[in-house]
């Protein structure tokens, strides 16, 4: 019985949080770029949400795992692949939250601080470069998220 409570409780977890990024992403992001008629204002609402939802990441990603290790030593294996993929999902977060995010902060940081804007800064090409990079690894992360979800919620054979 605690171990179905444990396996439900993982389920919404990994469901709610997984469904925010996304939205987040994929839905929010994009309506603030269409709606907002300053580019550089929806950027900063976007880096702020990015970088929020990238800590999230990280502690949920952990929590997550510990979940996932308790329910494999409860003799659970379904848990084993789905610690893989929140490894892979802990290692977008990281990098995220702790690389790619503070360095794309420090160049819009440096660029503002001159009255610019990033995209007319010196630089614009790395910080283009990094938003590649950033998107990448959300889509990764997103994709991860979705098998994340999909192997929690299969019924354990």
């Amino acid at each position: 019985m605690q171990q179905i409570r444990s396996q439900r409780i993982f389920s919404l977890i990994s469901g709610l949080w997984v469904g925010s990024f996304i939205t987040i992403g994929f839905l929010v992001v994009p309506v603030l770029f269409s709606s907002l008629g300053d580019r550089q204002v929806a950027g900063l609402v976007a880096a702020n949400l990015f970088k929020t939802t990238a800590y999230i990441g990280v502690a949920l990603s952990a929590f997550l795992m510990v979940m996932a290790n308790h329910l494999v030593r409860q003799g659970d294996e379904h848990y084993r692949i789905i610690r893989w993929i929140l490894l892979g999902m802990l290692a977008c977060a990281v990098g995220a939250a702790f690389i790619i995010i503070p360095w794309m902060d420090s160049l819009r940081d440096q660029a503002l601080y001159l009255g610019l804007s990033v995209r007319e800064s010196t630089n614009a090409a790395i910080f283009a470069r990094l938003h590649g990079v950033s998107s990448a690894i959300f889509m990764i992360q997103s994709v991860l998220g979705l098998a994340l979800v999909w192997r929690a919620t299969k019924n354990a054979d």
